[in-house]
């Protein structure tokens, strides 16, 4: 069960963090809230997660998870540059979240 806390506080991370660019700084009431909120269950989860998982496990996993999710929806929503040396890097951080979902 603690993998499956984790999965879903990383997809809230990608959330939170994309909601990021729509509050324009903490502008926008309805953007910010939902971005909060965001926030809140991701950390929640995650809080979650380290009572059945190793906690530098599962917090290298959690960002790993936010970092390439947001990276791709960058791409996706944003037209950020998919260059072949991000593609590689994304592919070494999801290298890493794999190894260490085999290490618990």
């Amino acid at each position: 069960m603690g993998w499956i806390f984790l999965l879903v506080a990383g997809l809230f991370e990608i959330a939170w963090a994309i909601g990021l660019k729509y509050t324009q700084g903490f502008t926008r009431p309805l953007p910010t809230l939902l971005t909060l909120a965001a926030m809140g269950v991701s950390v929640l989860l995650l809080a979650m997660a380290v009572r059945h998982l190793p906690l530098g496990t599962a917090y290298a996993v959690w960002t790993g998870i936010g970092a390439v999710g947001t990276v791709l929806m960058g791409i996706l929503l944003f037209g950020e540059p998919a260059t072949a040396a991000r593609l590689f890097c994304l592919a070494l951080i999801i290298g890493g979240i794999l190894g260490l979902k085999g290490i618990r």
